[in-house]
């Protein structure tokens, strides 16, 4: 069985002075590093007083489940023939706040594949069942991630 790990620094840059001395007094302004990679910079969401500009864990996450299915979904076509030549995802998912808490509740995927045949369709349609089950992260979430395709030929 085979594993692979991750690391990234995560570092608050939101400092203005006084550190947290109140809820109001700070930014919650991060900046995110892999190394090799652009430094990612991020935040909490407007709502919770995070910069709208910047990437925020909502975000991250909604974005890790759209390309982990991405990624899945063209292996997936190739182990079936399938040429795939366009794929756009639309994703959207619900939080819902409980008092000072939350949690997604679902995250639906709603990706539009144009294939270069129309004899590939079915076999595409069908590709998402499999990416479904292979994604890593859909795979780690303790919420449904749905999937509503459109596929169509270019």
């Amino acid at each position: 069985m085979a594993s692979h790990r991750y690391a990234l620094t995560t570092t608050w840059t939101g400092d203005r002075g006084t550190g947290t001395s109140g809820y109001r007094d700070y930014a919650r302004d991060v900046t995110i590093r892999v190394e090799g990679k652009p430094d990612l910079l991020a935040s909490a969401d407007r709502p919770f007083r995070g910069d709208p500009a910047r990437w925020n864990p909502e975000d991250m996450l909604l974005a890790a489940l759209s390309e982990c299915h991405l990624l899945s979904y063209l292996h997936a076509c190739t182990s079936r023939d399938v040429v795939v030549t366009q794929y756009v995802d639309a994703a959207e998912g619900t939080l819902r706040l409980e008092g000072n808490a939350g949690r997604f509740e679902r995250v639906v995927l709603h990706p539009r594949v144009t294939v270069a045949d129309e004899s590939m369709i079915d076999q595409a349609i069908d590709a998402h069942h499999d990416a479904h089950e292979w994604c890593f992260i859909a795979n780690s979430v303790n919420f449904p991630v749905d999937v509503d395709p459109i596929v169509e030929v270019g």
